[in-house]
């Protein structure tokens, strides 16, 4: 297969991350790699081997040989960097979330669908194991009639740089606009989302809390305005309800992993993070016989691979990303999940101001832009 010729934007902590994914896969070519860190840029396209650099975005995106470009600033940033690469005529792989808004996100969409380029976003969780394992289930029609779920995610006490990990950059809303639920929670909404088939949202309710002690001087220098724990209930049509928690710092030794709820049968897969892990489980009723099961997701992995083809195209986000732009699969629908998953956490975030339930169709007339001008 050919390669894709690819420029990196932005050489950060995610940036990094994404370059040494890419190392891995052969078919990925990083071309340049961009940053306003011109010192840093160098010493990282050393590193992986980059023949060029670049300080401004614009030069890399005028060059006619690279086919993609891979986002990889703070969520403020994704949507007018990657409306400029769009209309550049590059397709986009942006970072989690789509955008600090959904106003920003759904801007990001449109303009994919019309410059005809493809636009996907990092939602890591779909490709995991037990992900793949519980939507063969529900597409087996194992769940039946599916009618609730839950998303959970857990940090004891690990908020980015006030905590000692991370930068304050993930602490502001000026750069990021929330916190646990816009840092973490958008792998595990979008994870449901996706598992649920997209349903459509129609009330959304919040709440969201910085209640916990951190170190007085971090306090300060991060400017620390977002939120540490997230809570929420969205209701979709067709009767299915979705709960929500999410936490950066909360004093509880763990979470419960997220579940599914249907009319035969029950999925509950591993708590993403801190604290006990459970296995994955599918829970059931046969011959009058309650049966909880657990699943060797090893075996299940290795056989896919051996038996499917294009099963590499879904071993990570990256993966499927080259695979798509070579044409070997369909690209997953993850810039509409990650603008959906967007439109509920403008909605926790707006219910917890108002204290009171919204609608999906005020949020978004009511929806506004924190995007910040390159």
């Amino acid at each position: 297969m050919r390669k894709i010729r690819i420029g990196v934007i932005g050489v950060g902590q995610i940036g990094k991350s994404h370059l040494s994914n890419y190392a891995s896969i052969p078919d990925a070519e990083i071309v340049a790699v961009c940053d306003v860190n011109e010192q840093e840029a160098r010493r990282v396209a050393e590193q992986y081997n980059i023949p060029s650099v670049y300080t401004d975005y614009r030069e890399l995106l005028s060059r006619d040989d690279i086919e993609a470009v891979d986002v990889c600033l703070h969520n403020n940033f994704h949507a007018p960097m990657t409306i400029a690469a769009l209309e550049a005529g590059k397709h986009v792989y942006c970072e989690k979330p789509i955008a600090g808004t959904y106003f920003d996100g759904k801007r990001m969409v449109e303009t994919a669908k019309e410059t005809g380029n493809m636009l996907h976003i990092q939602l890591g969780t779909i490709y995991r194991k037990e992900t793949k394992a519980a939507k063969a289930l529900i597409d087996g029609g194992k769940l039946g009639n599916i009618y609730h779920a839950r998303s959970t995610g857990f940090r004891r006490r690990n908020r980015p740089f006030v905590d000692g990990y991370g930068t304050k950059f993930f602490t502001k809303k000026e750069t990021a606009t929330g916190g646990a639920l816009i840092d973490m929670g958008v792998y595990h909404i979008a994870q449901m989302l996706y598992l649920l088939d997209l349903p459509t949202p129609t009330r959304i309710s919040g709440k969201v809390y910085q209640e916990m002690d951190m170190d007085p001087k971090r306090r300060e220098e991060s400017g620390f305005d977002v939120e540490e724990l997230a809570l929420g209930f969205v209701k979709f049509k067709n009767n299915l309800t979705l709960d929500i928690i999410e936490s950066w710092s909360v004093h509880l030794g763990g979470f419960e992993g997220p579940s599914i709820l249907g009319s035969k049968g029950g999925i509950r897969l591993p708590v993403f993070g801190e604290g006990p892990q459970n296995q994955f489980s599918f829970h059931s009723t046969i011959s009058d016989i309650d049966m909880d099961s657990t699943v060797n997701l090893d075996l299940m992995d290795y056989r896919w691979h051996n038996l499917r083809e294009n099963e590499d195209a879904y071993d990570s986000s990256q993966h499927h990303w080259i695979a798509a732009l070579q044409g070997r699969v369909e690209l997953l629908p993850t810039a509409e999940i990650a603008l959906q998953t967007m439109l509920i956490s403008d909605g926790i975030y707006l219910s917890d101001k108002r204290g009171e339930e919204v609608s999906a169709e005020e949020l978004d007339t009511l929806a506004t832009s924190t995007s910040v001008t390159l």
